[in-house]
């Protein structure tokens, strides 16, 4: 009766292990990637309520996020498989234009922007 309950449990755990190494992690259930960032000036001072872009270059799509408080910003839910490019713009002044390419495979990317204030 013993050995029966040992070969039990040893199964179970055995099915629970092997479950648990072929799910697939949170990233890839979730499919997708996020970017964060800050925007600065050219003297590394934060420039909140800068304007940032980010532009799905399979679609063209152009989506905004104005930097908070702190001069952050964030992209949630981007698809893996398509290059994003990322610039900020404040009172009339642009940064470089970023990219966040489909071979960046971090599931949390950080690009922190400069723009070229006068």
């Amino acid at each position: 009766m013993k050995r029966a309950s040992l070969t039990g449990l040893l199964l179970a755990l055995a099915i629970v292990l092997a479950t648990t190494a072929l799910a697939p992690s949170a990233h890839a259930q979730s499919g997708t990637k996020n970017l964060v960032g800050f925007v600065f000036d050219k003297a590394e001072k934060p420039l909140p309520n800068a304007i940032v872009y980010i532009k799905n270059t399979k679609t063209l799509t152009v989506k905004t996020f104005i930097a908070d408080g702190e001069a952050s910003y964030r992209f949630h839910a981007l698809s893996p498989n398509v290059d994003y490019e990322v610039w900020a713009e404040y009172q009339g002044a642009k940064s470089d234009t970023k990219t966040l390419s489909s071979f960046d495979t971090r599931p949390n990317a950080r690009i922190n922007l400069k723009v070229n204030t006068k």
